[in-house]
């Protein structure tokens, strides 16, 4: 089982690919908290130039709410990143973590039909991209 879900698109910038994915992740009921920018941060703490990275932190607050009450320690999970990189070929890749991959290391029954929903609208925001 891969531990990601994955697309890449040709013919799109990386600015236009994130306005895309936050808009798609906004109709599965996601909101982006985090926005961590690796490019430019691996620029200013180390100097290294680097390809355009950025890891957004998604985060469906009823799937949340949920998960926390089922798994008091689940938030060591959260929020969902989303993963958007630009390859040396101009091509955007769009990485996001399965929720089922992360969840069979909890071993906890209660969260298997959540983590299920919760991929799949991951699965949608990222493939209709």
């Amino acid at each position: 089982m891969s531990y990601f879900i994955s697309t890449t698109l040709e013919n799109v910038s990386f600015e236009e690919a994130i306005e895309k994915l936050t808009a798609n992740l906004k109709e599965q009921g996601f909101g982006v908290l985090t926005d961590i920018d690796i490019q430019a941060t691996f620029k200013a703490k180390l100097d290294v130039d680097f390809k355009k990275y950025r890891i957004l932190g998604a985060c469906n607050p009823n799937f949340a709410i949920k998960a926390i009450s089922a798994e008091d320690k689940i938030g060591v999970f959260l929020p969902c990143n989303v993963v958007v990189t630009e390859n040396s070929n101009g091509q955007v890749e769009i990485a996001a973590v399965d929720p089922i991959a992360s969840m069979i290391s909890v071993g906890n029954e209660n969260l298997e039909a959540l983590a299920a929903d919760v991929r799949e609208r991951l699965t949608t925001a990222v493939k209709t991209l």
